[in-house]
């Protein structure tokens, strides 16, 4: 009774809007299930994987959604990192534990346990993947989509994408590329650190390329163009992560994120703009603001910041540097950009080694290999570095032109 007096609620809620689902500028994976497709999951026990980013286009729940929809037998949920309801800090270790709302078992996909196991996936048949990913490699979320990929052909279940928009677009490419030698969660197929896809085409990418061969479907989004970044879909944005706040963030996320990593500088995070800055308490700020303004990126503008973050790098201490301000987003380029603030940064404070760190391995993780670190550390010309990733780089595009659903 209770899911057929919800979806009568739900047309309701349309009805009394006056608008139709297809009214709507880009309509994401779940709503075309829910409104055209839902005979995809009928007769079937499904498990979810999602985090609060899983919503429809009015904002509920995708475990609401498909919990009450009288058509789905919902019988576990699965959470990447932060968790299925978000309520955890990036890297906690996550465990087992029950949905309050719902009564459905939660199983963690992150730390200990990266691949659903075979206890895990008892009792289901299908498994539906609904989380929005920020266009990024070292971005966890698709590594999580890959393994459960492969557990779900090596339980014989099958693999269904909800997809949703890549917020950075799908035109935009960049590298460096994974070198296999350094593959983590934050890196487990070799593709660009700007890879231009959705999570449904990468879903096709990694089953093919990399003989997943899991019994995979992906619904669709409506609407959604290559040439399209967030701002332009006309559906509301959801923190994908605690310091991913607004869509715009997704493209400050490349431009500090793989420099965030040595935690040798504060990129905003313990402040209020993540990812939008780069300071620590030895820089100059007018001499780096001056230094990266005359390099001429672009779509790009830098100005000096002074401020005292509230907790993480440097906490309550003044620090200093370069306020990054994206001036069109379709033109910007953030792995160039950040190259260059890297590149800025050893040539303006050679006497503060921003390498002099013990996470030199989860920077060169992030970066795909140990490569970037070495050609700055030789002080090679950023767009030199840049150029060295044009042949692999290329290869990829081509590779990827055959998955790719939308125009």
């Amino acid at each position: 009774m209770q899911k057929i007096v919800w979806f009568l609620l739900l047309a309701t809620v349309f009805s009394l809007a006056g608008c139709d689902l297809n009214d709507f500028k880009v309509l994401t994976g779940i709503d075309v299930l829910i409104e055209q497709n839902m005979k995809v999951l009928a007769g079937k026990r499904v498990g979810l994987i999602t985090n609060p980013t899983g919503v429809t286009r009015t904002l509920s729940s995708t475990v609401d959604a498909l919990y009450q929809h009288p058509e789905v037998n919902l019988v576990a949920l699965f959470g990447p990192e932060h968790g299925v309801r978000g309520d955890f800090a990036g890297g906690e270790k996550i465990s087992h534990m029950v949905d309050e709302k719902t009564g459905i078992t939660m199983f963690s996909l992150y730390g200990k346990t990266m691949k659903p196991t075979r206890e895990m996936l008892e009792n289901i048949d299908i498994l539906v993947f609904d989380i929005q990913d920020i266009g990024c490699r070292s971005y966890t979320y698709i590594s999580t989509m890959a393994y459960a990929m492969q557990a779900a052909k090596e339980h014989n279940i099958a693999f269904v994408v909800l997809d949703r928009p890549n917020p950075l677009g799908g035109v935009l490419l960049e590298g460096p590329m994974l070198d296999m030698d350094y593959r983590s969660n934050i890196g487990y197929y070799p593709i660009a650190y700007v890879h231009g896809m959705t999570v449904g085409e990468l879903a096709g990418f990694f089953n093919q390329e990399y003989e997943i061969d899991a019994d995979l479907t992906v619904v669709e989004m409506k609407g959604w163009k290559r040439n399209m970044v967030f701002k332009d879909t006309g559906l509301t944005w959801l923190p994908t992560s605690p310091h991913i706040p607004h869509a715009i963030t997704a493209f400050y996320y490349p431009t500090t994120g793989i420099v965030g990593e040595l935690n040798t500088v504060n990129i905003g995070v313990g402040y209020t703009i993540p990812f939008e800055l780069v300071a620590a308490p030895w820089m100059d700020a007018t001499a780096l603001a001056e230094e990266m303004n005359g390099r001429e990126l672009p779509a790009v503008t830098f100005r000096p910041i002074y401020f005292k973050p509230f907790y993480y790098h440097f906490a309550n201490q003044p620090i200093q540097g370069v306020h990054v301000h994206i001036l069109d987003q379709t033109h910007f380029e953030p792995i160039r950009t950040q190259v260059h603030l890297l590149s800025a940064m050893i040539k303006l404070f050679p006497e503060n080694d921003i390498f002099a760190t013990h996470r030199i391995s989860s920077f060169d993780k992030a970066a795909g290999s140990d490569a970037l670190r070495s050609m700055l550390k030789a002080q090679i010309p950023p767009d030199e570095i840049i150029q060295s990733w044009h042949e692999e780089l290329q290869n990829f595009k081509q590779t990827r032109e055959k998955y790719l659903i939308y125009e």
